[in-house]
């Protein structure tokens, strides 16, 4: 509960570097707003910045629910199969070969969220986190849509068990489970793919009883997160938050409060010349906020950025006649120093080493080859000298597919002249991330050889196209 005498208190800046500044705030007692407010009951949105919002929402929707769709080439446009190890990331296949490749992927990801966070602050949890999307766009919109706005929700909880309430509730919940149920069947078109899903989809059931079960878990996984977990997710679970004091800084663009136009705080009295702040402790943004907070007190671990308090502080600007921004998109040092300076020598070093990185990643993603070949002389082995005046030498060799189809390789040896006789008849072709194995023996002329060791070239082709070259040493006798 907050007390209605106000004292004098310090404040520290947004990224908690210091830097405080003296207002005259409303404290609060032992017991916290979040600790008496759970489950949390956040008044319905509405404004400008939340009409945005849900544009944006339902674009990301259904982007997520269409890419698994899109096909290049026959494959996914993105897959993440965990379970195989295979990742195709619009359209370039990592497959388990290729882990160095997803490292360095996953590496400039992670240097591109440090960028953006130390720019932008959370904007990606406030706007595109699928948590916060469906969150806030689809599961408190079935809520507000069955059981009301705020008020009508904390009714209805203490209310007794009426026929009524059993309805809403039984709607609510069953609305809830069926959304559970299609996030689930997404996070399989993803992981296992498209393929997959449809089996399971148009074949028996108990033919594919491991990868139901997994939708079954999942299915209840999400139904406890946006049921029961809620805005925890964001503010216990998710680390995100906690890399604030981190990544963020006076510069940093966020959700902020005015407090250099809004302090001190009070009631607006009509008739009176105000010589308080514009904030007139309406305590509007409190009501909205999705996880309890107040943002006049700064930024905190559990704000993601979701611009609704911006919209009820609005609202109220114009019912009083004051202007609007009081809660805007700015940073401290625009509030306190009034620039408007973004870019700083620290963000300048995270953009020049994620522009090394998705240089180096560009490169390697356009020379890499379909197949990676080992070749490797057979352990223990020696050389041969043949009756028809020829050296041979034994190799093993390791072919991996790359890609995520099928190839027929054929190889061949291109320098010195010569010839190659496989054991055995092996097949060379290779599944959707396969491998294939074997031993050959390479066989060369004295008259080629120069010298005791001789690099010799080979090639893999499929039909016309060369895959790849390879190199090794050939050992023949001393002369």
């Amino acid at each position: 509960m907050i007390r209605k005498d106000e004292v004098e208190m310090e404040t520290t800046d947004m990224n908690g570097l210091g830097g405080k500044q003296k207002s005259r705030q409303p404290i609060a007692d032992s017991r916290s707003l979040k600790s008496e407010t759970r489950p949390l009951y956040p008044q319905r949105p509405e404004g400008k910045w939340h009409n945005r919002r849900v544009a944006f929402s339902i674009a990301i929707i259904a982007l997520l629910f269409i890419v698994p769709f899109i096909r290049i080439d026959g494959q996914q446009l993105v897959l993440l199969n965990v379970i195989e190890r295979k990742f195709i990331v619009f359209g370039v296949f990592i497959g388990p070969q290729d882990y160095w490749l997803f490292g360095l992927t996953m590496l400039s990801f992670f240097v591109f969220i440090v960028l953006f966070t130390t720019v932008f602050g959370r904007l990606w949890c406030g706007w595109a986190c699928p948590q916060t999307v469906f969150m806030e766009m689809v599961f408190r919109k079935i809520e507000y849509a069955i059981e009301g706005d705020a008020g009508k929700q904390k009714l209805l909880d203490k209310a007794p068990w009426t026929p009524e309430k059993i309805m809403k509730k039984g709607l609510k919940y069953t609305l809830f489970l069926i959304v559970s149920f299609a996030i689930a069947n997404l996070l399989l078109a993803y992981v296992l793919g498209t393929d997959e899903l449809s089996k399971i989809i148009s074949e028996p059931i108990e033919a594919h009883i491991g990868l139901f079960s997994g939708i079954v878990l999942f299915t209840a996984v999400f139904y406890w997160n946006f049921a029961w977990l809620r805005e925890q997710a964001c503010t216990v679970v998710c680390p995100y938050g906690r890399l604030q004091s981190v990544l963020l800084d006076r510069n940093s663009i966020n959700v902020a409060y005015d407090h250099e136009r809004g302090e001190p705080r009070g009631k607006l009295h009509k008739g009176s010349d105000r010589t308080e702040g514009d904030c007139i402790n309406c305590f509007q943004c409190v009501a909205v906020c999705p996880t309890g907070i107040d943002i006049r007190n700064g930024t905190q671990m559990e704000c993601v950025n979701c611009t609704a308090c911006i919209d009820a502080c609005d609202a109220i600007m114009d019912k009083v006649g004051f202007d609007r921004g009081l809660i805007r998109y700015t940073s401290e040092n625009a509030i306190v120093k009034k620039t408007t300076k973004v870019i700083t020598p620290r963000t300048w070093g995270y953009a020049a080493v994620l522009v090394l990185l998705w240089s180096a990643l560009g490169f390697v993603v356009a020379t890499r080859t379909d197949t990676q070949t080992t070749l490797f002389r057979a352990p223990g082995s020696r050389y041969i000298e043949n009756s028809d005046g020829t050296i041979s030498n034994l190799y093993t060799f390791k072919i991996f597919n790359k890609t995520n189809r099928i190839i027929k390789p054929s190889i061949r040896l291109d320098s010195p002249h010569g010839k190659l006789l496989f054991a055995g008849s092996p097949d060379l072709t290779l599944d959707a991330a396969g491998m294939s194995e074997g031993t050959v023996f390479v066989i060369i002329p004295k008259t080629e050889l120069k010298s005791r060791k001789t690099v010799v070239k080979l090639s893999l082709s499929q039909g016309d196209r060369q895959l790849e070259t390879i190199e090794t040493t050939f050992i023949a006798p001393e002369e």
